[in-house]
């Protein structure tokens, strides 16, 4: 019996034949050698501050600077937790944070859904503006946006002191519609068709059959809208003037100031780490749902 012919393993830009001359397998590894040194510049800064947040202050202050602490000193970050009471604002910006993840699957794959399968009279003409809207600066909108939260349009509703507003902008997302609206391009028409005919309208379509095949892009739209809703600062900073609803990176923007400079390095950390445990957990499955709705960064 012949023998099979070998399964060509290398599946990125370069394939096994290209790599197989000098001048792309050099190519390779010169790319391969920048993107390391990219990765490196970017993980640097948060990593310093995870390590200098347990140095004790005569090592914190040290010129030059370690980035391996000699020393760790761990109850340095029970301290700071219950001294600057951050579980309050870990609370303020869990409840705002997953108000911004519901509102903003719903909303952004409501308005992808339409766009994809209802199509509804000028719909290219509204995905057209949704996309034209990625084009206009965002300081463009800011004064009007705060003029409205300030005296909501429908009821004349003052939105100072409220997660409302932060929750309403991730639903007006035009990046996260285009994508929803890419990914359901790719559900066949037919079981649409199929589930019109048997009577289902078109929520109970939305709810039966689009949302169950596309947990994908669920799951990547929650986890971006996760770390945009926790990293947020210029909205809440606007409209969060009452310090019991402060969220953790806006209590402290507040304090930096008045406390010492290895405080505010571990109140940093607290902000930082539960963003980017998940995007290190779940980065594979941001990856795969926007390649599947046909988005490649």
């Amino acid at each position: 019996m012949k023998k099979e012919k070998k399964v060509l393993k290398r599946t990125g830009i370069i394939s096994d034949i290209n790599y197989k001359s000098p001048q792309i397998k050099l190519l390779y590894w010169l790319l391969f050698a920048a993107m390391c040194a990219i990765a490196f510049v970017c993980l640097v800064p948060p990593l310093w501050v995870m390590l200098s947040s347990v140095k004790d202050m005569k090592e914190f202050y040290r010129i030059p600077p370690t980035l391996i602490p000699h020393t760790w000193d761990f109850s340095k970050i029970g301290k700071a937790w219950s001294q600057y009471s951050f579980g309050r604002y870990y609370l303020n910006t869990v409840i705002l944070t997953a108000g911004s993840v519901a509102w903003s699957i719903f909303s952004n794959g409501l308005a992808g859904y339409v766009l994809s399968k209802v199509k509804p009279r000028g719909h290219k003409i509204v995905f057209w503006m949704i996309f034209g809207s990625m084009m206009i600066p965002t300081t463009v909108s800011v004064v009007p946006v705060y003029k409205n939260i300030i005296h909501f349009p429908i009821g004349g509703f003052n939105l100072i002191n409220t997660f409302i507003p932060m929750i309403l902008m991730t639903g007006c997302n035009a990046f996260m519609t285009i994508v929803y609206k890419s990914f359901f391009d790719g559900i066949p028409s037919s079981l649409i068709e199929a589930a019109e005919i048997d009577g289902c309208g078109k929520i109970g379509m939305f709810r039966h059959i689009v949302l169950p095949l596309s947990k994908a892009i669920i799951f990547t739209a929650m986890i971006l809208a996760f770390n945009a809703a926790w990293s947020d600062f210029f909205w809440p900073f606007l409209v969060l003037k009452d310090k019991s609803v402060y969220t953790v990176i806006v209590e402290i923007f507040s304090i930096k100031t008045s406390i010492a400079q290895d405080q505010v390095i571990i109140l940093l950390m607290f902000a930082l780490v539960p963003p980017a445990v998940l995007f290190l957990i779940f980065q594979k499955n941001i990856m795969q749902g926007l390649t599947m709705s046909g988005i490649k960064g």
